[in-house]
Parts: structure tokens; sequence; C-alpha cells
């Protein structure tokens, strides 16, 4: 991939990861990109770097702008890996002596991943470094997603150097958002459900701290993905939505099925609420990916999940599903739990438990069928479904 100018004298330098097609447990089907930027003025200032074996594709790229020796300041926004992991070659090149820009944890964890003694440079928020007729201010934002992460903001050009904030893991020879296809929104959507969901609060705060300082911001650099240039407003105004976990009319019916028991009685229930006006979608897990349920829960206001009952334990792939949606805090669900079962049935009761530790307001007991749902059993779950229908509708 080329080099692509974005303004005068700043690069994005950045590759390109056709191939990947799963990010910790996140399906990439798009695959990815590792964006890093290139600004030319009487200093020259690389932002962030990219995954170790693209590291040569780095260097061939910012070598087609200026010869990387040049390069006078390095900024490091974000130290996991894909973001510094050609660090060394890059350092190697340009002098150890050269200032690594990063934040105070930034350092902690760049010296915890590398054994080389860099020159490091560990920011406060709100500092800023003069490149000449540019000046580059540094925000903190720690916890989005990890402990050292910080904005850099390029004051003169209104830009928004965002590291993993706005990005999504796309793959594509287009680099803005005008020329991307209006998939990248849904993109943006699973990309903050499976990576930046947990942080909501903080990211919140954050939002509403960098719209009180009111700097402009006309263009946003993630490391992932297409820059915002359009309307940077829109994706602004998402994460607000996202990180305040407004939801829409509409239920998430997750569920595995054995035998199919518990697929009729999940059927029967999404039948129950959308007779309710409200919105459903109904989702068989193993013809899924976790990351895209938590794509669809990250908007819905219940979340009812379904299991048979397997050697007196919930069904594995629901416990998986379980486990991942636990961990990234979805917030003020309505939940409610059912299935199906042989000789035991314990899955229910399990699947309600791990609901309502994540402090889901449940729909009563939900229905627990033996064997084959019949006619009385399939209309217990429709009646299920319009109690959760109706109690979306009553938010």
């Amino acid at each position: 991939m080329k080099p692509t100018q974005i303004a005068d004298g700043i690069y994005d330098v950045g590759v390109i990861d056709w191939n990947i097609r799963d990010f910790h447990g996140y399906s990439t089907y798009r695959g990815s990109s590792y964006n890093a930027f290139l600004i030319i003025d009487e200093k020259v200032a690389l932002i962030d770097t990219v995954k170790a074996p693209f590291a040569d594709q780095l260097i061939g790229n910012i070598s087609q702008i200026i010869d990387p020796k040049k390069i006078d300041v390095v900024v490091s926004n974000h130290t996991e890996m894909d973001h510094t992991g050609a660090l060394p070659k890059i350092m190697a090149l340009v002098g150890a002596d050269k200032p690594l820009y990063c934040s105070k944890l930034g350092a902690k964890n760049l010296a915890g991943h590398f054994p080389d003694k860099w020159n490091y440079h560990p920011v406060k928020d709100g500092e800023e470094l003069s490149l000449g007729k540019r000046t580059l201010s540094f925000i903190e934002t720690r916890m989005i997603h990890w402990p050292d992460s910080m904005f850099s903001y390029l004051k003169e050009d209104h830009i928004l150097f965002s590291s993993d904030g706005f990005g999504q893991h796309y793959a594509g020879f287009e680099k803005f958002d005008d020329q991307a296809d209006s998939e990248m929104m849904l993109q943006a959507k699973k990309y903050y459900a499976n990576i930046l969901m947990l942080y909501a609060p903080r990211i919140l705060k954050l939002l509403e701290k960098v719209v009180a300082s009111g700097i402009q911001i006309d263009m946003i650099c993630p490391d992932h993905g297409v820059l915002w240039r359009k309307d940077p407003g829109k994706i602004i105004d998402a994460y607000f939505k996202w990180s305040r976990q407004e939801t829409e009319n509409k239920a998430v019916v997750v569920y595995d099925t054995m035998w199919k028991s518990t697929e009729t009685m999940a059927n029967a229930i999404a039948e129950g609420i959308s007779s309710t006006g409200a919105m459903v979608k109904l989702i068989h897990i193993r013809s899924s990916h976790r990351s895209e349920i938590m794509t669809d829960v990250l908007d819905a206001a219940a979340v009812i999940v379904g299991s048979p009952t397997l050697n007196n334990q919930m069904f594995p792939t629901v416990a998986d599903t379980l486990t991942y949606m636990k961990g990234l805090k979805p917030l003020g669900r309505i939940g409610g739990a059912f299935g199906s079962y042989g000789w035991s049935g314990e899955a229910v009761k399990m699947v309600a438990a791990e609901l309502e530790a994540m402090k889901f307001t449940m729909i009563d007991a939900g229905p627990r069928l033996q064997y084959v749902p019949d006619k009385a059993g399939i209309e217990a779950c429709i009646d299920y479904g319009k109690k959760i229908g109706e109690a979306i509708n009553a938010r």
C-alpha cells in the first residue's frame, strides 16, 4: 500500500492486514489495517507504528516520502503490540536517542515490552510539542482501552490522532469514510461493542471533556480502519450514544439447541415479542460469532438467552457467549432465560443467574420445557415473549 496524503505534509504510512480473521476472539472478516502517521514540519514526527510482521512495509512507506533517519520525534499513543510491534526497527533506524513521546504508563509498558534503552518522554495531559509550524497536544485517554492510552491532536490542522478510539477492523484501499461503503458505521459499532463497551462510563466522561474544551475536529485518524473526514461529528455522536448505552426498542433472542426443542421455544418467544411491536432479532449461536452477537446486544433493550441442558450444565456455546458478554458489561438491559431438557434441566437457572449477575432486570421465570414443546408449551413461550415486549415498550 502506498502512503496516502491526508493533509498538506501529513501522510498515512500504515499497512493493510488483509488476512487477519480473529482479533482477541473478535471476528475480523473484513481484515484490518494498522494506521501510522507521518507529519513533515521543521521536525518530522511519526505517530504510532504497526504490527511487527509489517515493520518493513511501514519503513518502505515512510521511505517513499522521506529518509526514515530524518524522523525527529516518535509518538506512541498506545502500547498494544499491533501499534508498537515495529518500534524496535523504527527506533534502530531513527536512532535510539530520538525522543519517544508517550504517556507515563506508556513509558512503563514499553519498557516492559522491549529491552531497548530508548529516550522516553512521558507527557502530561494537555502537554504540547512544537514541530515548527505545527503543534501536537496530548490528551490522556486512560482505559480507551488500556491504561496507557492517549490521543494526539494537531492544533493547526484540527486533526485528532485517536489511537484505538473511533476505529474499525477493515482492510481496503479506501482511506476515508466518504470513500468506503455504508458498512463502516456497522464496523465501528462492532468495534465499540467488542473492544470498548466495558469502558463506556470512562469514554463518556472523556467525550464530554473533549467537547467542553471546544477544540475543533475536522478529521479523526484512528489506528484501525478508515479516517473520518466527511463528518467526524457523526462518529462522535455515535460514541456518545453507545457510551450512554442507549438502547432501541429491540430484543435479541440468543440461543443454542441440540434437537431443535430450544430453537422451537426461541421462535415462539420471538413471535411473542414481535406481536407487541418491539423489534426482535433471533440469533443461533453456532451460526453466528460472539462478536456479532455483542454488536446486536450494544443497542438491544432486552437480551433473552436460551439453552438446553447438557451434562447438568448449560450448553457450552451458551456459557462461552455469556462469559464474553459479562466481560463487556452491558448495563441496564431486560433479561430472560429459557430452555429445554431431557431429565435434569439445570441450564435455565444457570443462565438466569448469569444474567442476574450482570444486573439485568429479569422478566419472571422463563419457560423450562421437557423434551419436545407441545402446544401449551409453545403458547407459554409466546406469552413470555409478550411480557418481554411489553417491558421493552414500557421503558
